[in-house]
């Protein structure tokens, strides 16, 4: 029998002790009707089956359309953004090699080519990496905590071996 709670003057029956994700309900996600809950009513989510393993849960969330967003929209960014900073680096490298009289030029006093490229690529590791988080925020992270609702709704089901 599961056990459960009362926290707070609220019936907690639904909430189960065991369930390592249900404080995720404090940020107002998880929360809504029961149409809402199961995940049945957004689009490409995770059918609801009892299958037998892990395996073969894991495997039927990576199948799904709603997993399959989550990584392509991975995809659309990271690939492009890696291939850009890549260039940017290695023409950096390349100039520094092949052109040293044009990194050598003053830009201000005794600031030249060379120290305002290479205070570039730091300038542009952290905009990349402030690019790349909000990226996840604004068009991952909640189609991924949906998915992560849905594998966790299977494994309760799960066959224990």
């Amino acid at each position: 029998m599961e056990q459960v709670d009362k926290q707070e003057g609220r019936d907690a029956a639904a909430m189960a002790v065991d369930d390592p994700w249900y404080d995720a309900t404090a940020s107002g996600w998880g929360e809504g009707t029961a149409a809402e809950a199961s995940g049945e009513d957004r689009p490409g989510a995770v059918p609801r089956q009892r299958v037998h393993s892990a395996a073969e849960i894991y495997l039927e969330v990576q199948r799904s359309p709603a997993f399959q967003e989550v990584r392509g929209r991975y995809r659309r960014f990271v690939f492009p953004a890696t291939l850009a900073f890549l260039l940017w680096y290695l023409a950096y490298v390349v100039a520094a090699t092949a052109a040293p009289g044009l990194m050598a030029r003053p830009v201000a006093g005794s600031v030249n080519v060379a120290m305002v490229a290479g205070l570039g690529q730091f300038l542009s590791t952290f905009l990349l990496t402030w690019a790349y988080a909000r990226h996840a925020r604004l068009r991952r992270d909640r189609a991924a905590l949906e998915l992560r609702w849905d594998t966790q709704e299977m494994t309760r089901g799960m066959v224990q071996p």
